[in-house]
């Protein structure tokens, strides 16, 4: 039954061949199996879980349910949940219970969704190997000496290995399209302020934007359709109407203009990577696309850019965890300002203080004009290459990440060569786009992903791609053997 998709447990529940407790107990026994050497999750919720699966039933049985009812799914620990531990991955946050619930979980909890657990993660959202976690890493399923990525690693993981058939996750600078490259899941990162980040636990606020894992792009349609959408407590929501994102799925691709940056072929690319996204861009050619070169000036722009606007955020939402109100205190603080260097120094890992240092320096008087402001003008260059290349064509096309999944501790001492990790993914996060990975191959029976990039508000024409694709190969049905 784990091997099903979305789609086809949603049939099964509807046609009564198996009931929601069912499918929930039957993925919580997954979880208790695979948990202890995935290390995946940090909270199970087996108690409440078992509860909405029993409403959710109700709901079937009275023949108002909708596509999600009844289906289990995992969020990542960065979205508050009433009533139950929101963690962000870090000991300032070990001992605290969220008083309300995210814009996202709550619309999901509202379309018949049960909830299993919340995933691990990169300590507020930050790394790309969800090493960082003071829960300890997660273990790629396909190899468990290998990261899953980050800075949603526990969700890739949990889908990768079906402890759930969706989850929930969130990307910066990639941190959803990075993971699910890693793990050989579909990973969407919509367009800026398509959905709300009421209850998201901020990170860098102009560049955090919730998404999905899921493993098929017919899964993520359903998923974004419920996810996406205005939101009045969000002032960075976008009041937009929000399309039928099925409805397009079946689409033809024939006449698609394909555009491959030349800045994504470079040195640092893995030449068996380059031979599989060329292999994937031949898939295409065969359903009609073209493909057309492109140049994207600003690309190699895009780190120095991404890791100096996003410390400065981090720098200034990360204030509010200083021992007071909530979240982690040190033991006798001699005064106010003991309490709050001990309880920040104690209550951080390293990745984050490094990011909060980097971000008060670049925001501090007479380095805020060379730094900062530098780096949004760049930002914006950066969005301008993207502007002229969608005049071009309709969607850009290319490798999510340099190689496939790296050893656990290899890069924890290099945090340059950790961040360069995310060459191909930062630059979409910059300039507010949607971006899509789906799976397109192994190398040395690892997975790797092909990265599609989208126009603004694009998602279902991103998705129509994707399931096309994924209707002539088998990449996303492939699952690791645990």
């Amino acid at each position: 039954m784990h091997k099903k998709s979305l789609t086809e447990l949603s049939e099964g529940l509807k046609q009564g061949q198996y009931s929601s407790v069912e499918l929930t107990q039957y993925f919580i026994d997954r979880i208790n199996t695979y948990q202890p050497t995935l290390n995946a999750l940090i909270t199970v919720t087996e108690e409440s879980a078992l509860q909405e699966a029993k409403q959710a039933d109700e709901l079937i049985k009275s023949g108002d349910a909708g596509d999600l009812t009844g289906i289990p799914i995992i969020h990542k620990d960065i979205f508050c949940t009433k009533g139950i531990k929101t963690t962000c991955a870090s000991k300032m946050l070990d001992n605290f219970i969220a008083p309300y619930s995210s814009t996202v979980t709550q619309n999901l909890e509202s379309a018949g969704m049960v909830m299993l657990g919340k995933a691990n993660m990169d300590e507020f959202a930050m790394g790309s190997s969800n090493e960082t976690s003071y829960y300890g890493a997660v273990k790629n399923p396909w190899q468990l000496d290998k990261v899953p990525g980050g800075s949603s690693g526990g969700s890739a993981a949990a889908v990768a290995a079906k402890l759930a058939p969706v989850s929930t996750g969130t990307d910066t600078g990639g941190s959803i399209r990075q993971p699910a490259a890693l793990c050989g899941v579909t990973g969407l990162k919509p367009t800026y302020g398509r959905i709300s980040r009421f209850g998201m636990i901020a990170f860098a606020s102009s560049l955090d934007q919730a998404g999905t894992f899921t493993s098929s792009a017919e899964d993520a349609a359903k998923l974004l359709q419920v996810m996406a959408g205005f939101d009045e407590r969000d002032s960075t929501s976008i009041d937009k109407p929000v399309p039928d994102y099925s409805a397009t799925l079946n689409d033809s691709v024939a006449g698609l203009k394909i555009g491959l940056p030349k800045q994504y072929f470079d040195p640092g690319l893995d030449p068996l990577m380059a031979e599989k996204i060329e292999q994937a861009l031949d898939a295409y050619k065969k359903m009609g696309a073209s493909i057309i070169d492109i140049d994207l000036p600003h690309t190699d722009q895009s780190i120095p850019v991404y890791y100096v606007v996003a410390p400065a955020e981090c720098s200034s939402n990360l204030s509010r965890f200083d021992g007071v109100r909530y979240g982690y205190r040190c033991q006798q603080p001699k005064d106010l300002d003991d309490l709050y260097k001990r309880s920040r120094s104690e209550g951080f890992g390293e990745e984050v203080k490094r990011r909060i240092m980097i971000g008060a320096y670049t925001l501090s008087a007479g380095y805020y004009d060379a730094y900062y402001i530098k780096a949004q003008k760049l930002r914006r260059l950066i969005s301008e290459d993207f502007k002229q290349a969608f005049s071009k064509v309709d969607v850009i096309m290319g490798p999510v990440t340099p190689t496939t999944a790296f050893n656990i501790g290899e890069k924890l001492d290099d945090p340059v060569s950790m961040y360069l990790s995310d060459i191909y993914t930062i630059a979409v996060n910059l300039a507010g786009l949607p971006g899509l990975s789906i799976p397109a191959g192994f190398i040395d029976d690892m997975p790797m992903g092909l990265q599609l990039i989208g126009n603004y508000f694009e998602e279902g024409k991103l998705l129509n791609i994707a399931h096309q694709y994924q209707q002539v190969t088998d990449f996303h049905r492939q699952t690791p053997n645990l």
